[in-house]
């Protein structure tokens, strides 16, 4: 008969991350392929924003070739949404995936959703509605990208094989002392 682990984790995803997986992903994929089909129009949102983050981008990291087209910075961003959203989706490398779409949602929110910009009552509102739906996505994702699945993460393994460690050390340390007083008592008797 076979076991079954108790915590219902198989190698697999359990049947909650097996459904909230998706439904976190979703709107990453379709918006990727919205700003895919909308290029321009994503552009001249984004411009404000990119003219602002690209110069501190250059600047943090001058080496790194870094495009100023808005245009090509709305393709590479709709990229990292389809790919990570198919990933996270799928389960595929769901913590790195979750965490490439919270770096991308930041600049995709404040770029699409400036409300304290608006005049009008409505749109003001609107966009508001907008901001804090991605507020709280950011939320889901962060909350994914530390999920370890019911795993030990990394801290725990780090804190547990420095434990190990240390009872080795003093194991090993007992036995030498051992092994030399015998030793000793082997020389002199």
């Amino acid at each position: 008969m076979r076991k079954v682990p108790a915590r219902g984790y198989e190698g697999g995803m359990t049947l909650t991350r097996l459904i909230a997986r998706p439904m976190l992903a979703s709107m990453f994929v379709a918006g990727g392929i919205n700003s895919l089909r909308n290029t321009k129009q994503a552009a001249e949102q984004a411009k404000p924003i990119t003219d602002k983050l690209v110069p501190m981008a250059q600047q943090a990291a001058p080496s790194v070739p870094i495009p100023t087209d808005p245009a090509t910075l709305v393709r590479i961003n709709a990229g990292v949404h389809i790919l990570a959203g198919f990933a996270l989706a799928t389960g595929r490398t769901p913590r790195l995936s979750s965490l490439a779409l919270a770096g991308t949602l930041v600049p995709t929110t404040v770029a699409g959703h400036r409300f304290w910009e608006e005049s009008d009552p409505a749109l003001k509102a609107n966009q508001q509605i907008h901001f804090f739906k991605n507020v709280s996505m950011l939320g889901g994702l962060i909350l994914a990208s530390v999920d370890t699945e019911g795993k030990p993460g990394l801290a725990w393994r780090a804190k547990r094989a420095a434990k190990d460690a240390g009872r080795q050390g003093r194991h090993l340390r007992k036995a030498a002392k051992r092994e030399a007083k015998l030793a000793a008592k082997g020389v002199t008797g």
